[in-house]
């Protein structure tokens, strides 16, 4: 069977939005091109993609090679559960590697470069320059089968980003992979300011995980479908009450002032 990688990572940049800008994502059609643009790219391979997620379970055993394991953990911990509550789809933390189909390092600078490339293979070295850290996953027919994220503790740490490496990175290798400006405000948006997710990244999720859509599912199937979802969440309030699901995270309330 055939299976392709993708990689995810989190890049530094930043911008300045207008209030308009920032209530558009509420729109069912901004929301689908969003959603076509994150869920259905690739930043390092041009043109459209199948749909990706999982269907198994998904397992992640944390790789620690750096101290502060309790912090890591809790910070994980708390964004997988909202993963969950969010995409309806099974999630939790293991605590062997053999029982893993997600593995995340905590690294440190020095050694990340040469570690993705153990991890992810040499197709790493292109988009190891500028990032912060890294994911990739492997996809059989539509299925994510198995994902790796690499995360240099101290480089995080350095720019401020430890926490949104840990929620980019895990919320992409969930099967949106790719960063866009079409996505505002977003974790997948590189000029987006947000290090938790946002009202729009719940509706990603949610819709990613919809059970009318499936693994494989080309774009035209893909526009369709999400249309009809968008429209009726529009009516029935799903869309603005992601507002309350983003704040409902722990890690925005271990966050917040």
């Amino acid at each position: 069977m055939l299976k392709r990688s993708c990689l995810c990572l989190l890049m530094l940049c930043c911008a300045q939005v207008s209030a308009a800008e920032e209530l558009s994502w509420q729109s069912p059609a901004f929301i689908q091109q969003a959603f076509i643009a994150v869920a259905l790219r690739n930043e390092y391979q041009a043109g459209a993609k199948p749909l990706r997620r999982w269907r198994q379970d998904v397992r992640v055993w944390l790789d620690h090679r750096v101290p502060d394991q309790t912090l890591h953990q809790a910070l994980v911990e708390d964004h997988l559960r909202h993963l969950a509550a969010i995409t309806g789809h099974p999630i939790h933390r293991v605590n062997n590697k053999a029982d893993a189909n997600v593995q995340l390092v905590f690294t440190r600078q020095e050694t990340w470069a040469r570690e993705a490339q153990e991890l992810m293979g040499s197709e790493v070295d292109a988009a190891l320059h500028g990032a912060v850290c890294l994911a990739g996953f492997d996809v059989n027919a539509g299925e994510i089968i198995r994902a790796r994220v690499i995360i240099p503790v101290d480089q995080a740490r350095m720019h401020g980003r430890l926490v949104a490496c840990i929620v980019e990175e895990l919320t992409q290798i969930m099967g949106l992979p790719n960063d866009s400006e079409a996505a505002y405000p977003s974790i997948f948006n590189d000029k987006s300011p947000e290090q938790i997710l946002s009202p729009l990244d719940v509706v990603l999720l949610r819709l990613l995980y919809q059970p009318q859509l499936r693994p494989g599912m080309q774009e035209p199937e893909v526009r369709r479908v999400t249309e009809k979802i968008l429209n009726r969440w529009r009516e029935d309030g799903t869309i603005a009450s992601a507002v309350g699901e983003a704040r409902s995270g722990e890690l925005y309330q271990r966050l917040a002032p």
